[in-house]
């Protein structure tokens, strides 16, 4: 049996692979560890991964990879990605050598939002705006079905821009990974979190533990998570105002904060430009399977092909 889609959700860990019908049901998912630190073996590991699905369903013709960073629009190597044995290199013309069929290449944000867009919580809406909550903070923007990239390639990169209120708050002049100071991603990621949490005092093992404490009626926890909520209030305005999407899809580890979808919009009048904010603020529908089905819908006719 041969199926129309494959696709590759490349994390810092793992390595996930997704065999689709041309309409997204599910055939086949598999999953291996990243070697992380060695850029030949990631290569090797991706075409091991096809090469065990279409040892049962035959082969396809195309291949989409979600990465994290993104191919520079100049040079055509990776830039901005925090998997940094990927940076410098030429990783899709590896990959179409090493798989021998095109392939097609997506920041890992952006194939969230493309999957969460086409048939998640974000269908039937125009222009999507898909956030990752998690080890670090990303974003993409997809319009009627298709990613916008951007000129150059880092459309959706939310994560690194400065939260505005930084120097109010304490804790900051954080140093972000990418060299810049007080980045989105260094207060929302999920370590951030729980630092703060663990900073001022706290005792829990993981942003889990602190979330269940906050419910049951710890201060330091409940206030804690007040913080984040303002904050992520505060950036997601940010990209209200400039793009006014007509919804907002939450993923990552920290998208299971139910707390988010309660109290977030109700905050966001504070910070966006307009008498009044309908902007929706969903959980997305597919889980942390949601990358790797985005990827798969990168190769075929349907949704459209990425905007420059």
């Amino acid at each position: 049996m041969a199926t129309t889609r494959i696709g590759i959700d490349l994390g810092g860990t793992k390595i996930e692979v997704l065999a689709t019908t041309a309409g997204g049901v599910e055939l086949i998912r598999e999953r291996r560890p990243t070697p992380g630190h060695d850029y030949n073996a990631i290569v090797e590991a991706i075409c091991d991964a096809v090469a065990s699905v279409e040892a049962r369903l035959g082969r396809v013709e195309c291949v989409g990879i979600g990465m994290p960073g993104a191919l520079s629009a100049t040079t055509g190597v990776v830039k901005n990605s925090n998997t940094l044995v990927l940076n410098g290199r030429p990783f899709l013309d590896d990959m179409t050598r090493a798989l021998d069929r095109p392939v097609r290449i997506e920041n890992d944000a952006n194939c969230f939002a493309l999957s969460e867009a086409v048939d998640g919580a974000g269908a039937g809406q125009r222009l999507v705006f898909g956030v990752i909550l998690g080890t670090g903070v990303g974003g993409g923007i997809v319009f009627d079905r298709a990613v916008w990239r951007g000129r150059n390639a880092i459309a959706g990169e939310w994560g690194h821009i400065a939260l505005p209120s930084a120097a109010r708050q304490p804790g900051g002049g954080r140093r972000c990974y990418c060299g810049r100071i007080d980045c989105i991603e260094t207060w929302l990621s999920g370590p951030a979190l729980l630092a703060e949490y663990r900073g001022r005092g706290g005792t829990a093992s993981g942003v889990p533990q602190m979330v269940a404490l906050a419910r049951s009626g710890e201060r330091l926890a409940r206030e804690t998570l007040a913080h984040f909520f303002e904050r992520l209030a505060e950036a997601l305005a940010i990209v209200v105002n400039v793009l006014d999407p007509d919804a907002v899809v939450i993923g990552g580890g920290l998208s299971n904060i139910d707390e988010i979808y309660e109290v977030v919009p109700g905050l966001l009048p504070k910070y966006v430009f307009s008498d009044a904010v309908t902007t929706p603020i969903l959980g997305n529908r597919h889980g942390d399977s949601s990358g790797v089905r985005g990827a798969a819908w990168l190769c075929g006719p349907n949704p459209p092909p990425a905007r420059p």
